[in-house]
């Protein structure tokens, strides 16, 4: 699996805070051999990345801030093409471009995922590729084509990412949130239960009526 999430996230600060409270023995077993390079990805990351239909994307700025934005589309929008290599359609937006701008001056990139009925969240490290939609349509033609056919929304350029280093965190601080589909799957046998319990009623009052 590789440790380069520990060699990429953990600072001397990080580091001496973690001995003094005793956790470097969980985290700091990475560090003791050299960065081998990006971590191989398993079927487990596959799965989270490309069954989440959003996610969190932080950037550099050129001053060095990080920024953040909420990317999100249909259920499979992100997509493996490969190896450790991710890609999305980067939806039209407010037109002030400042991922993209980012990324172009700056390639390293930051994912946050949450599955968060499943209490689920991964980290990832990576670095970002912007392919402008007339540089390669046949790209971004794979990206907006997802399992219920092609994302509606108007897309103007493919995002590449190729992970170098991910982390699962643990699930305690996770208070589970769910999509309206996913409150309408999980009652829907409380429905067809109730109206089959009112169709037995009035079955029953029609009998009492005769």
């Amino acid at each position: 699996m590789g440790h380069r999430y520990q060699h990429i996230a953990f600072g001397e600060t990080a580091l001496a805070r973690q001995r003094t409270a005793g956790s470097i023995v969980a985290y700091g077993a990475g560090l003791e051999t050299p960065d081998e390079g990006p971590q191989e990805i398993t079927s487990r990351e596959r799965r989270m990345l490309t069954d989440a239909f959003a996610f969190h994307l932080a950037t550099v700025t050129p001053s060095g801030w990080p920024y953040v934005q909420y990317r999100s589309g249909p259920r499979g929008f992100v997509h493996h093409l490969g190896g450790s290599r991710f890609g999305f359609a980067d939806f039209r937006g407010n037109q002030q471009f400042v991922s993209v701008g980012n990324l172009e001056a700056d390639d390293r990139v930051a994912l946050f995922v949450a599955d968060y009925p499943r209490k689920l969240r991964l980290k990832v490290f990576g670095r970002a590729t912007v392919v402008d939609a007339d540089d390669d349509p046949a790209l971004l033609a794979q990206l907006t084509t997802v399992d219920a056919g092609r994302i509606a929304a108007r897309c103007e350029r493919s995002i590449v990412i190729d992970v170098e280093a991910f982390d699962w965190n643990c699930s305690r601080s996770i208070v589970p949130q769910y999509t309206e589909d996913q409150v309408r799957e999980r009652v829907a046998p409380y429905v067809e239960q109730i109206h089959r319990l009112q169709d037995e009623v009035a079955a029953l009052k029609r009998e009492l009526n005769r």
